[in-house]
């Protein structure tokens, strides 16, 4: 699991529940937008996200039309697993440095 994916990952998991569109993601988890949307694409194949097209006129909004993504039940425990696992893995890491 590279850091950016894991960034992403703990962005939504910040807020489970909620949607969240892609450049609102890339700003949160600190992210270039070219960076984030091939991993929402990679999350949504993997059954981790769910994706909606939000039902706006980009006209009278004066903005291009926003993708919704969403957490799914697996992607939830797949998350928090992931992140855990990263965050023991940084723990062993510090103190197999301490030990020299």
């Amino acid at each position: 699991m590279t850091v950016p994916r894991l960034l992403v990952l703990e962005a939504f998991l910040d807020e489970p529940e909620s949607e969240r569109y892609g450049l609102e993601l890339a700003h949160v988890a600190g992210l270039a937008p070219g960076t984030i949307y091939p991993i929402l694409v990679a999350f949504e194949a993997a059954g981790w996200l769910t994706s909606r097209a939000e039902e706006v006129d980009s006209h009278v909004e004066g903005r291009p039309q926003r993708r919704y993504y969403r957490l799914t039940a697996s992607g939830v425990t797949a998350g928090r697993a992931a992140v855990a696992a990263r965050k023991q893995r940084t723990r062993r890491a510090g103190a197999r440095r301490l030990a020299w």
